[in-house]
């Protein structure tokens, strides 16, 4: 018996790193599984392969955070294909770049927003029906300690996830009643946007693992996706409205990280 026999999950940016990881430890405890993926070719191959690796039950639908239609479509679609939705990790990210605020854009900023705090949002009100009319619902918004430590460099993103740990923790409040629990993981990994970074800013990657107190950066996988698992289970049923720093202890003492920008 798996933690998540018989639930169904919907995750945003799925297609790879931390949403891919915890679609592939959904599967592995039982969930069934929708990748929401604006990427077409990458959602579909990691559902293909993600089902074929675990055995599991997962399914691609095209959504861009971005557009509300979209967002909606692929909560109904994940409804349709199952009965249900009973667990929504709103994980995905696009965009973003590495400047400082006097270099930011007006755009940045509202794309930002559209996708770290308007697609969660779309996603939430779309669910929420659904799962109050179950008595069983499990909100897991993927945030980021970017934010709660204020980095430099990465306002469109800092301020997003922080105004969507806000909306978290009043839905949390509001619907508690319902047995729709919200938490926020804040991870510490080598997430794909992470990554993308680093392979511009190689010089991130070491300072990165030196700043944290584990002396490395986590695995999507192996070390955040267990935590999602947890969170989307019964036994995270008198858990709501926390945000869970999956780290490696840097929000402790806060992080150094501090790459150095162009005026």
């Amino acid at each position: 018996m798996g933690q998540l026999d018989g639930r169904v999950a919907m995750i945003t940016g799925g297609g790879e790193g931390i949403g891919r990881g915890i679609a592939a430890a959904y599967l592995k405890a039982g969930a069934k599984v929708v990748i929401a993926e604006f990427n077409e070719p990458l959602g579909k191959k990691t559902a293909a392969d993600l089902s074929a690796e675990t055995g599991g039950e997962a399914k691609f639908v095209l959504c861009d955070v971005g557009e509300k239609e979209q967002v909606q479509a692929a909560v109904n679609h994940t409804v349709e294909q199952f009965g249900t939705i009973d667990i929504l990790v709103n994980n995905a990210w696009s965009g973003g770049e590495l400047s400082r605020i006097e270099n930011k854009s007006d755009e940045l900023l509202q794309y930002g927003f559209k996708i770290g705090y308007w697609g969660p949002w779309w996603a939430m009100k779309t669910a929420f029906p659904v799962m109050k009319a179950q008595g069983y619902g499990r909100v897991i918004n993927l945030c980021s300690l970017n934010g709660v430590n204020a980095h430099i460099g990465s306002t469109e993103y800092n301020s997003a996830k922080e105004a969507l740990r806000a909306l978290s923790r009043t839905a949390a409040r509001e619907w508690a009643y319902t047995g729709i629990c919200i938490n926020m993981i804040c991870p510490a990994a080598k997430s794909a946007a992470y990554l993308r970074v680093v392979s511009e800013h190689p010089e991130i990657e070491a300072s990165g693992d030196a700043a944290n107190p584990m002396g490395r950066l986590g695995d999507p996988e192996n070390d955040i996706a267990p935590v999602a698992v947890f969170l989307g289970s019964e036994g995270a049923r008198y858990l709501t409205g926390n945000t869970l720093f999956v780290d490696g202890g840097s929000h402790i003492n806060g992080s150094s990280w501090a790459p150095v920008l162009p005026e």
